[in-house]
Order: C-alpha cells, then sequence, then structure tokens
C-alpha cells in the first residue's frame, strides 16, 4: 500500500513497520506488506545507505537508514521485519528488542537453540511481540489442513512425510554454502519440512535418526531424517540445496490421508478418506505467505498479544532444538555454534 492509505479495517490502528536488511527476501515482504490495509510503511534500513533510499523510495517508505541502529532507536517504528540471513538473526533481533520493538523475525529464527531462547527470554521479559516468519504457516490452505486433523477428518494422525530441495548452482561465495554463515540444506530447507511435522503433530519427536551428505565444503548438501513420536507415529523428512528435489507433503491417518502437492506456499489441498470420499481446498487469493504472516502479526498486536497462537514461540525453540540434535548427528557446527 502507499503511505497515504493508512488507515486499518474498521478504524484498527494502523502498524507501523520497518524492515531491517533490503536483500531478496525483504523485497519479497516489502511487495506483500504494501498491499496490507492499515499497514503503515515507515522505515528501511540498510548497512548502506544508498540501499536503503533506493528501497524505501521503490516501496514507499517514510524514512531510510543507513544503519540498523537508527532503524532500531526510531520511536515511530511497531515492529521489525528482520530480514537479514539466519547467521545475523540473533544480533538484530536482540537489537531491535532493546530499542522496545516488536519483531517478526524471518526463518530459519536463529543458528541454535541456545540464540532462539535468548531471543525468546528477551521478548518475555520486555514484553514485546515476537514471531518467527514461517510464512507456510498462516496460508490458508494450511489452516485448513489444520482444521480437518483437528476434526478429525482423517482420523488418527500416524505419519507425515514432507519433502523439499532445490539444486543450487555451485558458488562457494554464497552464504548458502559458507558454513560459519549457518549454510546448508537444513537452515535453509530443512527448517520447513522439520516444522511442518512439529505444527502436525504437536511436539517434538521423541526419536530422531538422521543422515546428511557433507560436501567439499563442509555443509549439508542433502539430508533425510526419521523423526519417532512415539504410539507409532512417525515423521520421515528430506532436503537438499544440491539435488533438484519435489516440493511436497502428506500426511496419513487411520481414516484418510491429506495432500500437499507444494506445501511451502500451498494454494491447495486435497483430503482423501478411506471410503475414496474427498474434499478439496483452493485458496485463490493473489496474496502468498508473507501477506499473511504480516497480517498475524498485526493481529497479535493490536490485540496485545506477545506471540501468535500459529506460531508459539515456546514451539519456534522446540524446533531449532531438533535441528540441533540433528547436526549433532553428523558432527556439523556454524563457526563454533
Amino acid at each position: 500500500m502507499s503511505r497515504s492509505n493508512e488507515h486499518g479495517r474498521s478504524g484498527e490502528r494502523p502498524i507501523r513497520w520497518g524492515i531491517l536488511a533490503t536483500g531478496g527476501i525483504a523485497r519479497s515482504f516489502a511487495t506483500e506488506l504494501r498491499d496490507i490495509e492499515g499497514a503503515v510503511m515507515q522505515a528501511a534500513a540498510s548497512r548502506s545507505a544508498e540501499r536503503s533510499k533506493a528501497f524505501a523510495g521503490e516501496f514507499g517508505f517514510a524514512h531510510a537508514y543507513g544503519s540498523y541502529e537508527e532503524l532500531a532507536a526510531d520511536p515511530e517504528v511497531d515492529i521489525v521485519y528482520v530480514a537479514s540471513p539466519h547467521s545475523n538473526h540473533h544480533e538484530h533481533t536482540m537489537l531491535c528488542l532493546n530499542g522496545g520493538k516488536a519483531v517478526l523475525c524471518e526463518k530459519a529464527f536463529a543458528m541454535s537453540v541456545g540464540e532462539a531462547r535468548e531471543m525468546v527470554d528477551a521478548a518475555r521479559a520486555r514484553k514485546l511481540f515476537l514471531m518467527e516468519a514461517m510464512w507456510t504457516r498462516y496460508l490458508p490452505a494450511i489452516r485448513t489442513v489444520r482444521e480437518w486433523i483437528a476434526a478429525g477428518e482423517i482420523g488418527e494422525v500416524k505419519m507425515v512425510k514432507a519433502d523439499f530441495g532445490f539444486r543450487f548452482p555451485w558458488n562457494p561465495e554464497h552464504r548458502l554454502l559458507k558454513k560459519e554463515l549457518g549454510g546448508g540444506a537444513l537452515l535453509d530447507a530443512g527448517i520447513y519440512t522439520s516444522s511442518f511435522a512439529s505444527m502436525v503433530f504437536g511436539e517434538q519427536p521423541k526419536r530422531i535418526e538422521s543422515a546428511a551428505h557433507l560436501g567439499s565444503l563442509e555443509v549439508d548438501e542433502w539430508l533425510g531424517a526419521l523423526f519417532d513420536y512415539g504410539d507409532g507415529r512417525i515423521a520421515v523428512i528430506a532436503n537438499a540445496l544440491r539435488l533438484p528435489m519435489r516440493t511436497e507433503a502428506f500426511i496419513f491417518g487411520t481414516e484418510g490421508r491429506i495432500e500437499l502437492p507444494f506445501f511451502l506456499g500451498a494454494k491447495s489441498a486435497k483430503l482423501i478418506r478411506t471410503d475414496d470420499s474427498e474434499l478439496e481446498f483452493t485458496d485463490t487469493e493473489a496474496a502468498r505467505g508473507m501477506h499473511h504472516e504480516a497480517e498475524e502479526a498485526m493481529r497479535c498486536i493490536r490485540a496485545g498479544e506477545l506471540e501468535s497462537p500459529l506460531m508459539p514461540l515456546d514451539e519456534t525453540v522446540a524446533i531449532m532444538e531438533t535441528l540441533d540434535t540433528m547436526r549433532g548427528q553428523w558432527g556439523l557446527t556454524y563457526g563454533g555454534k
């Protein structure tokens, strides 16, 4: 939306947004944010004043800052979307929280469970809103899937299968292949499948068996894992950044299954019962997940909620612990973390 259209629905107060970092994911977020009623494009920040001015001009932000510290100190910003690489999420989230700002932090939320706990503890101590930008969670199709499961439409859920991978071109200088920056499939792709399994089962696995291929740069180029939740409930996930995988998820219950052909940005979901009857949901809106996650953050702030029930902070921390367990099985560390 433009800055001139700043009023929310039915008199809801506008929410003034800041964006920290101006890379590709920030551009995607800003593109959707400006179409949300009541979202005010307040400030953009980059380490380069020139880049932030160009970004602010393109998307209609009122202010452009050449440092993140200036953004964190801006009293007219209500919430900051942290769009920097995940190797900086802890630092930049803490900076914004210390500046009194609510935060929507891009995933992976942090580099380790220790960092994640510090971020959550800081938000709770300061009574500030904090949410992981796991955009898949907020999609209408995914919300519908959760309703189907809760209503027992496929009976008891016993198995989840989720895959997400892509073949990234070989570039040793890119952050995806830099170990010290949290490179590898786990934090960029594995976060999605692990979070999806967590959402379906509502808990973390009691036992994890995983394996990964660590390439010449000592980052995980692809991985596979089996999660055992007890009582016959299991999840099987696979991820890659050097293999051209499919992106799909299946949920199997005692009375049927749910199919998500592109679960990351799901626009559709199909429920097939054992009697061959079907339900299908199709999202016809143009909006993608970033639109929905921004709206959820705004809803929470207006309601005085400090976290979202769709992506609770304790679950965010628990998922990070699951990821840490997996890479611990491979002997993978991120520059000592």
